[in-house]
């Protein structure tokens, strides 16, 4: 019984809120990384990228593996973050 009326009593808070600013409870606009952030990610990805290429001349198959499991991480992830919000 209780939880009922606690759920009754949030969304009528949550009504009245939505009613008074319903810039409260929209979500705001992707923005891009600041430059620094870009800079930060591009110089990590060329280490990384130089490391994975040091890992497949040392160990070989499995480096190349390894190097291909993480690239097909990253490309997943580029593809996920770059989806537009659905609604």
């Amino acid at each position: 019984m209780a939880t009922k009326d606690t759920r009754r009593q949030f969304d009528e808070i949550v009504g009245r809120l939505a009613a008074e600013d319903p810039a409260i409870f929209t979500r705001p606009g992707r923005r891009l990384p600041r430059r620094g952030v870009l800079v930060a990610l591009a110089i990590a990805g060329a280490v990384l990228w130089g490391a994975l290429s040091v890992l497949m001349v040392v160990w070989g198959a499995v480096g190349v593996l390894i190097t291909c499991f993480i690239v097909a991480v990253a490309i997943s992830v580029a593809i996920v973050l770059s989806r537009p919000d659905r609604p």
